[in-house]
């Protein structure tokens, strides 16, 4: 029998265009998974999900075995998969590693980015200053996702790129509730201001300690959430 997440996601899931069958599934459940549509610790059942989805039960095994690389997934001792549901002490740990990677990119981009990738950073804030009021949740999110990821491009450090790119993937559920606190819109334009202003001036231990910071911010909402 088809779960009731199944049936919604039959009516609004309506699969983004990507590379791969495979692709387009995983992107379909990573935003069900970052709206809660599929609760941490809920049972995957992939014949079900498949006849959702529409996809046959390869590429939904392949976008599965995606999202576990992620840890948005994990699989029971008997290979079962379900939605993870980290604990605080791997979420602590986790944000302190991302913390450590963006603040690090962000001290090197003071250096290595050029005028226009600076200026790209600019149009970003003001873009998600400027429309923050009529976003709703999950295209503000995207938006300040993109201003993180448009800091650690502009580092031009491939193998810290390529790991912060794992552990924000991790992450990614987290940053999204943390994102959608009490006041918490506010405090990430205020912040993300104060980042930009210190890249703007290429100083770079102002640039690294900010970016620190907004990421704790992240922990704090998040424990505030395991706690209730």
């Amino acid at each position: 029998m088809v779960v009731n997440w199944l049936d919604t996601l039959k009516n609004e899931g309506a699969v983004k265009p990507r590379q791969t069958l495979s692709e387009e599934a995983a992107e379909t459940l990573r935003e069900f998974i970052l709206l809660g549509k599929l609760e941490p610790g809920t049972a995957v059942p992939e014949r079900d999900l498949a006849e959702a989805l529409g996809v046959s039960r390869t590429p939904l095994r392949e976008a599965l075995r995606l999202l576990e690389n992620e840890g948005l997934v994990e699989y029971s001792a008997t290979r079962r998969p379900h939605v993870a549901d980290p604990s605080l002490e791997e979420l602590s740990q986790n944000i302190a590693v991302l913390g450590t990677l963006e603040g690090l990119a962000g001290e090197i981009a003071c250096v290595a980015a050029t005028d226009a990738e600076i200026s790209n950073i600019q149009r970003l804030v003001a873009d998600l200053e400027a429309r923050a009021k009529v976003l709703d949740p999950l295209a503000f999110f995207k938006l300040d996702m993109g201003f993180h990821a448009a800091i650690v491009e502009a580092s031009r450090n491939e193998p810290l790129i390529e790991t912060h790119r794992q552990y924000n993937a991790r992450l990614w559920r987290a940053r999204f509730l943390s994102s959608q606190q009490v006041d918490r819109r506010e405090n990430t334009l205020k912040q993300h201001a104060q980042i930009t202003t210190a890249i703007i001036n290429r100083d770079a231990v102002s640039t690294g300690l900010a970016m620190r910071t907004h990421l704790q911010s992240t922990y704090t909402n998040i424990a505030n959430i395991k706690t209730l």
